[in-house]
C-alpha cells in the first residue's frame, strides 16, 4: 500500500467522516432534506471508493452496506427514523476505529457481524414508504421523456443532473417489487435492457427502432473491428456518430458550410458551453491550497518567537540610544515583526468547528438515553483558534456539554410542569475578544441551587458547615469543580463520580484559561471559558523581586493596585486584604521565590497584583512592576524541570533571564506552605 496515497486518503476521508457525524444528526431532525440525504450518500460512496482503491476490504464492506441503506432512503423505499439512525450511527464509530488503526499502521478490524446483520435487515426489509408514495418516482420520468425528446428534436443532446438522477431512479423502480425483495444489493453494472431504456429517455422513445436497424448493425460491425484494433477509420467514426446523434447530423456538406462562413442555426446551449472559459479554470483553483506538515509550522513559529526576542532587545537598545533615526527604524521593525507574528499564528489556526462538530452526536445520544428532548444550537463555529488549543479543548467541552444535558435540562414532564417548553435548549458559543477567545455553554434548564451545593460540600467533607455558610452564591457554584463533588446520589455511566468537572478545571488552568459560572434557579446556567488564542507567544507582566525578574502570564492578571499594608488583616492564619467588600488572600512572593527571605517582614507598602486561576483569586505582593512584554516560553533545564510553580523561562529585552510563573501551581504550592 502506497504510504503517500494512504495519508491523502486518511486526511480527505477523515474530514468526510467528521462531517458525517453532524450530518446524520441533522438528517434525523430534517428527514425530508433531500440535499442532506444526497450529501450523506456521497460521503459514504467517496470513502468506499478510496478504501476500495487501497484494498481496505473491511471499510469497503461497511461503507457499501451504508450506501445501500441511503440509496433506499433516496428512492423513498425507506424513511428516516430514530431507530434507523440508532443502527447507522454505530457505523461511524466502527469507521473511526478503522481509521485510527490505519493511522497507527495496523490492519483495520472488520465490523461485528451483528452490525452488518442489522444493516442487512434494513436493506432487505419491507419498504416503509406507502405504495402511493413509492409509485410517484416511476411517474416522473414520463415528463422527463417529453423534455428529453423535445431537446433531442431541437438538436440539444444535454440533460441536467436532476434529469439524469430521475432517469436512474426510473430504471431502478421499473423492477418488480418481488424481484427487488429477493435480489442482492444492486451492483454498479446495468443490464442491456436498462441501457436501452436509458437511451430511450435520453433521445426520445422510438429513436432506436427497426428503422435504424441497419445503422445499428453497422455499429456492431464497427465494435467488432475496434476490438481487434485500437484505431478506427473515418468511416467507422462516422457510423458511430450517426448512431449516437441520428443519421445525417454530421454531414461533410454541413461542416464545409460552417467552414465557409455559412450560418446554419447552431444549438444555443452548445454555443454557450463552448464559450465558457471558467470550467477550464476550476482545476487551477484547487491548486491554491497546499497541505503542510504541522511540524514545519511549529518550526516557523519557533523562529518567529526568536525574532520577537531579538525585536525586544533592539527595542531596548534603541530607547537607550536616543537616536531619532534609530527609533524610527526600531518602530518599523516592531510593526513588521508584529504583522509576521500574526500571519504565522493564522497558519496554525483552525476553526473551532472541528471540536463543535462532535457535539450534535453527543447531545443526541445522551438525550435518547435520558429520555429528554434537547435542541443544540452552535454559534461562532468559524472562530479560529490555535491548533494545539483546539485539540486540548475537546475533552473539557465534552464534559461541560454532558453536564448541561444531564444535570441542567429537565425531563419533558418536569419542564411542562414548570411552565416551560417540552424541548430544552443547549447553546454553545465561541467568539474572539481581542487576543482571547470566549467559549460559553448555556442551557435553559433548572439551574443550580446554591444551598444544595453548600449542603453537598459539607456531606462530602470538602468543608465544614461554617465555611460553607460563609460562601456567597457565586463561590457555591464553583464547588462543582472540586474533586469528588457531585450532586447525584446514584452513580451512572454518565455522571455521579465527581470527576468530569474537576478535569475541566485542571485542563483549562493548564491552558492559562479561566472559568466563570452564572446560574439562576429555575432559569438555567451559563458557564464561560476564557482562553488565549495561542500558547506559543505569551503576553506577560514583568515584576521584580530583589534583583530577579519574574513573568506573570497576562491572561491570569485581573488588576494591579498600590496598597498600604497596614490595612491588612489575618483570618485563620492567612493574610488577607478587603477589596470592594470582598476578602482576598494575600501572599508575599519574596518569601517563597527569593532565597533567604522565607521569614521576611512585610514592607509598609507595596504593589499588589491580583491574579486568577480557574475560579480562585489571590493577591501577589511584589517589589517592583517592570511592565508588559511578549515572551517566548523556553523549557527549564533537567534540574528544574517539573518544579511546582515554574512554567519555564524566557530571555528579556535586556538580554537577561526571567522565570515564567505557573499561577495554578504557584497557588497550590503557596497555599500548602502558608
Amino acid at each position: 500500500m502506497d504510504d503517500e496515497l494512504l495519508q491523502d486518503f486518511l486526511v480527505e476521508a477523515g474530514e468526510i467522516l467528521e462531517q458525517l457525524n453532524e450530518q446524520l444528526v441533522d438528517l434525523e431532525q430534517s428527514p425530508d432534506d433531500k440535499e442532506m440525504l444526497n450529501t450523506v450518500f456521497r460521503g459514504f460512496h467517496t470513502i468506499k471508493g478510496g478504501a476500495g482503491f487501497l484494498n481496505i476490504e473491511p471499510m469497503v464492506i461497511l461503507c457499501h452496506r451504508s450506501e445501500d441503506v441511503f440509496n433506499l432512503l433516496r428512492n423513498g423505499e425507506r424513511q428516516v427514523t430514530a431507530e434507523l439512525m440508532d443502527a447507522m450511527l454505530p457505523v461511524l464509530d466502527i469507521l473511526n476505529a478503522q481509521f485510527e488503526a490505519l493511522r497507527a499502521g495496523e490492519d483495520p478490524q472488520a465490523a461485528e457481524q451483528s452490525l452488518i446483520d442489522s444493516l442487512d435487515v434494513i436493506i432487505k426489509g419491507k419498504p416503509t414508504a406507502p405504495a402511493a408514495t413509492a409509485a410517484k418516482p416511476a411517474d416522473k420520468p414520463v415528463a422527463d421523456q417529453k423534455v428529453s425528446a423535445a431537446k433531442a428534436k431541437d438538436g440539444d443532446m444535454d440533460i441536467t443532473d436532476e434529469e439524469f438522477e430521475s432517469l436512474l431512479d426510473a430504471l431502478e423502480n421499473k423492477a418488480p417489487a418481488a424481484e427487488a425483495d429477493a435480489a442482492e444489493p444492486a451492483s454498479d453494472e446495468i443490464s442491456d435492457d436498462e441501457f436501452e431504456a436509458l437511451l430511450d429517455n435520453l433521445h426520445g422513445k422510438g429513436k432506436f427502432d427497426a428503422k435504424v436497424a441497419e445503422p445499428v448493425a453497422k455499429a456492431e460491425e464497427v465494435a467488432e473491428i475496434a476490438s481487434d484494433s485500437e484505431e478506427i477509420t473515418d468511416d467507422e467514426f462516422e457510423a458511430l456518430l450517426d448512431n449516437l446523434h441520428g443519421k445525417g447530423k454530421f454531414e461533410t456538406t454541413k461542416l464545409a458550410a460552417e467552414n465557409k462562413g455559412a450560418a446554419p442555426p447552431p444549438p444555443p446551449k452548445m454555443v454557450v458551453k463552448a464559450a465558457e472559459p471558467k470550467k477550464q479554470e476550476k482545476p487551477a483553483a484547487q491548486e491554491t491550497t497546499v497541505r503542510v506538515d504541522t511540524k514545519r509550522l511549529d518550526d516557523i513559529m519557533n523562529m518567529v518567537g526568536e525574532l520577537v526576542l531579538v525585536r525586544n532587545r533592539i527595542d531596548r537598545l534603541g530607547a537607550a540610544s536616543g537616536n531619532e533615526e534609530m527609533l524610527k527604524a526600531v518602530a518599523n521593525l516592531d510593526l513588521v515583526t508584529t504583522d509576521l507574528q500574526m500571519a504565522v499564528m493564522k497558519t496554525r489556526m483552525q476553526p473551532i468547528k472541528k471540536v463543535f462538530g462532535r457535539f450534535p452526536r453527543v447531545v443526541r445520544d445522551l438525550a435518547r438515553s435520558l429520555k429528554k428532548e434537547i435542541r443544540l444550537e452552535m454559534i461562532g463555529e468559524e472562530t479560529d483558534l490555535d491548533k494545539n488549543l483546539v485539540e486540548a479543548l475537546a475533552d473539557p467541552l465534552v464534559h461541560l456539554v454532558r453536564n448541561a444535558v444531564d444535570h441542567g435540562i429537565e425531563t419533558p414532564e418536569e419542564r411542562l410542569a414548570a411552565g416551560k417548553q417540552k424541548e430544552g435548549t443547549v447553546v454553545l458559543t465561541a467568539a474572539q475578544e481581542g487576543d482571547h477567545i470566549l467559549l460559553t455553554i448555556e442551557d435553559d434548564g433548572k439551574g443550580m441551587d446554591a444551598n444544595v451545593l453548600r449542603k453537598k460540600a459539607v456531606e462530602k467533607g470538602l468543608m465544614d458547615a461554617d465555611s460553607a455558610a460563609r460562601l456567597d452564591d457565586k463561590d457555591a457554584y464553583h464547588l462543582i469543580f472540586a474533586p469528588g463533588f457531585s450532586t447525584k446520589d446514584v452513580i451512572s455511566d454518565i455522571s455521579g463520580r465527581g470527576v468530569g468537572m474537576d478535569v475541566v478545571k485542571t485542563r483549562i488552568a493548564q491552558l492559562n484559561g479561566s472559568v466563570e459560572i452564572d446560574s439562576k434557579w429555575g432559569k438555567g446556567s451559563r458557564l464561560s471559558i476564557k482562553l488565549p488564542l495561542t500558547l506559543a507567544i505569551m503576553p506577560t507582566l514583568m515584576v521584580q523581586l530583589e534583583k530577579q525578574l519574574f513573568a506573570l502570564p497576562l491572561v491570569n492578571v485581573n488588576e494591579i493596585f498600590h496598597l498600604d499594608l497596614t490595612k491588612t488583616n489575618v483570618v485563620d492564619g492567612q493574610l488577607v486584604v478587603v477589596i470592594r467588600d470582598r476578602t482576598l488572600p494575600l501572599y508575599y512572593l519574596r518569601r517563597w521565590l527569593v532565597n533567604g527571605y522565607k521569614q521576611a517582614k512585610l514592607p509598609p507598602e507595596g504593589h499588589v497584583v491580583v491574579v486568577q486561576s480557574g475560579t480562585q483569586k489571590v493577591g501577589f505582593l511584589v517589589d517592583e512592576l517592570i511592565g508588559q512584554e511578549e515572551v517566548v516560553i523556553k523549557p527549564l533545564g533537567a534540574l528544574l524541570h517539573g518544579t511546582v510553580g515554574l512554567a519555564g523561562a524566557t530571555i528579556t529585552g535586556d538580554g537577561g533571564i526571567a522565570i515564567i510563573l505557573d499561577i495554578p501551581g504557584l497557588m497550590r504550592r503557596y497555599g500548602s506552605l502558608r
